[in-house]
């Protein structure tokens, strides 16, 4: 006797998990004065891990809440972000504090990659106002 099993999602040769998706670039600040840069796809949901309302948050922020988005950034795609999210995270606490109050990256950010193409991310990177996330 033979079962015929049912064809699962990606039988029909569509991977769902690959779908495009938007990554931003966040800096928050803990009740310390620290300035903590990350990214991610959903910064609702990943201040949300960082306070501990849901599991997940860096264990760099455990215990130093209250924390507050500084700046957040749409980047892109995951490979810009995280490029980006690496200089941002070796720039001075004065240069990080530069970013917040001019809402803008700095232009000489990417270092290797091409001027032109640096440039282009910088000014097309679009900031989003913490308070929608608050």
């Amino acid at each position: 006797m033979y079962f015929k099993l049912p064809m699962s999602i990606t039988a029909n040769n569509v991977n769902t998990h690959q779908q495009p998706s938007t990554w931003y670039l966040y800096l928050i600040e803990n009740k310390l004065g620290h300035l903590y840069t990350g990214i991610t796809t959903s910064p609702a949901r990943r201040i949300s891990q960082h306070r501990g309302d849901i599991v997940g948050g860096a264990r760099a922020l455990k215990g130093k809440g209250p924390l507050h988005f500084r700046a957040i950034f749409l980047i892109g795609d995951r490979s810009t972000a995280s490029q980006i999210e690496y200089k941002v995270k070796r720039l001075s606490k004065q240069k990080k504090r530069a970013i917040v109050k001019q809402k803008v990256l700095p232009k000489n950010l990417c270092g290797n990659l091409c001027e032109n193409l640096c440039e282009d991310l910088c000014r097309n990177s679009q900031y989003i106002s913490p308070c929608e996330y608050e």
